[in-house]
């Protein structure tokens, strides 16, 4: 760790996977921090939108006893002695978790180590990881050093044009563009799309848009149709459009029934990609 590096900076880390194949080119580490401006219905991690409000529900049903409250009140978390059966994150009442840790970039960069000679880089996720964006400088400028790459997976609600700091340090951005239309925007987020649309422009301009994720829904023809169309006509070949099949594995049980039940049929995902491919959006695909 260099000397210009602060050790002190801390943010919180929600799980390191040490090698994913699904993140980005290659084999890498992802690292998923806690905390995220969206309330998405069909979010298959949400136990990552919202900080621990030491509520406390969740320690009594942990079977090893790896859950505690301090006597300040707040739940702490031995995660040596966690067997990560999940048993506090279907107890929360609240879209947290008590599984976090407060990482330094130090600390993190031991992690990133152990896997550093079996990685092409690191992808930072959440949550959403640019509500940490000084800790991601630090971390991205130490993680250069080994000679790796460094993604952001961002659901675009961080104005990349606003401080392109992190933008410089960093490959480039995958970014998901959930709907275009309002009306199926708000239904599916809760938050405004402006920001989101304007970085899918941003990112373009500037080179550094790896990829663009849209998820494609059940019988939502019109709605699907619109997000693609719109995207496909803008990225071109210039980088990946990741067509994903909506599952409902994961979802929360309330808005499985808006959304639907059943994973998007194979056949029905792909006219979209098609759709996107005829548009001049020749890296688009399905998954």
């Amino acid at each position: 760790m260099t000397a210009g590096c602060s050790t002190m900076k801390r943010a919180p880390v929600n799980k390191i996977i040490p090698f994913s194949n699904v993140d980005g080119p290659g084999n890498r580490t992802s690292i998923f921090f806690q905390g995220c401006p969206f309330n998405c219905l069909f979010c298959h991690n949400p136990e990552t939108i919202h900080m621990c409000r030491n509520c406390g529900a969740c320690v009594p049903g942990c079977p090893v006893g790896a859950l505690s409250v301090d006597a300040d009140g707040k739940v702490q978390w031995n995660h040596r002695a966690c067997v990560q059966c999940d048993a506090c994150i279907k107890t929360c009442p609240h879209d947290a978790s008590p599984r976090v840790r407060w990482m330094t970039v130090e600390e993190v960069m031991r992690e990133i180590h152990r896997t550093a000679p079996y990685i092409g880089g690191i992808t930072t996720s959440g949550g959403e990881c640019t509500l940490r964006n000084e800790f991601l400088i630090d971390l991205f400028s130490e993680v250069k050093k080994l000679g790796k790459t460094c993604l952001i997976d961002s659901n675009g609600s961080f104005d990349f044009s606003a401080d392109p700091r992190v933008l410089a340090v960093s490959d480039g951005v995958m970014l998901d563009v959930k709907a275009v239309g309002e009306a199926w925007n708000n239904t599916l987020i809760s938050h405004d799309r402006a920001t989101v649309l304007k970085n899918l422009d941003y990112l373009l301009r500037v080179n550094k848009l790896y990829e663009v994720r849209t998820i494609i829904f059940p019988g939502r023809d019109q709605e699907n149709e619109e997000t693609v169309r719109y995207v496909a006509e803008r990225i071109g070949g210039a980088c990946f459009y990741k067509i994903i099949r909506y599952r409902p594995f994961g979802v929360r049980e309330q808005y499985q029934k808006l959304l639907g039940e059943d994973t998007t049929d194979a056949d029905y995902a792909e006219r979209f990609a098609a759709l996107a491919r005829s548009l001049g959006a020749e890296k688009a695909y399905v998954v």
